[in-house]
């Protein structure tokens, strides 16, 4: 399958993107994927390479990351930031790290969120029976990372006699799955989500969804010229369409 990321803003220094449901950020640690946003990145922007923090993986072979400022999911799609400069990376990277860099999710999730607003303080560790998962939960291991996240209920209704919600999601942390984990943690995991509720998709209807259903919608943040600026990634149509289903 071929994956094209949808240009959403560029200048000399960024380039700003929407990321399809399904491209892989960069390769793993234990093999090279093929069509990942990094090889689209090099194969647009060339003086692009070597851009960013070095990286091995366990072979000690070189991990081909360029431009690479945060990342998503695989199976996230949404708003994501490169840089084409080691000053624009080292600029932006200080945002994310600060906590500085404004991101907005959209979600659904299994169930009723009954509160209008939320937040979710939980640390994250490692799942003690899985090392592919997180959790927020007791028996959590490995260091207990802070983690908050907060919530607006946007909608909420059933389909085909299943409750769902849909939510923005305001991460305040960038842990790795965060808003994944949080959510299960609280018996609300995201639709479709392969991890974290995979004993749940057998049963339900999913809202007829065939993807996880979680979009960087929003990004704020600062450029290095000094501008301040919000990019959007639009909402993919199946997004609208499950919220039509609840809303009826």
């Amino acid at each position: 399958m071929t994956f094209v990321p949808e240009i959403i803003f560029s200048n000399n220094d960024v380039v700003v993107v929407n990321k399809p449901y399904g491209m892989l950020v960069h390769e793993d640690w234990h093999s090279g994927v093929e069509g990942t946003l990094v090889e689209w990145f090099l194969e647009n922007y060339p003086e692009a390479k070597g851009v960013g923090e070095e990286a091995l993986k366990p072979d000690g072979t070189p991990l081909e990351r360029s431009g690479i400022v945060h990342r998503l999911d695989r199976e996230t799609s949404g708003v994501m930031i490169l840089a084409r400069n080691n000053e624009a990376h080292a600029f932006l990277k200080s945002q994310f790290h600060d906590r500085q860099a404004k991101k907005e999710y959209r979600a659904f999730v299994y169930g009723q969120i009954h509160d209008k607003w939320g937040t979710i303080n939980r640390p994250i560790g490692r799942n003690s029976k899985d090392f592919k998962k997180r959790s927020a939960e007791k028996g959590a291991k490995g260091v207990l990372r802070d983690a908050v996240t907060h919530l607006e209920r946007i909608g909420f209704g059933e389909y085909k006699g299943e409750p769902y919600s849909y939510l923005k999601l305001l991460p305040q942390t960038g842990r790795t799955h965060q808003l994944r984990v949080h959510l299960q943690a609280i018996d609300r995991p995201i639709v479709c989500d392969p991890l974290y509720a995979e004993k749940k998709m057998v049963t339900s209807n999913n809202l007829d969804l065939k993807r996880l259903a979680l979009h960087a919608h929003v990004l704020e943040i600062i450029l290095p010229h000094g501008q301040t600026e919000r990019f959007i990634a639009p909402l993919p149509l199946e997004f609208e369409q499950a919220a039509e289903r609840i809303a009826d």
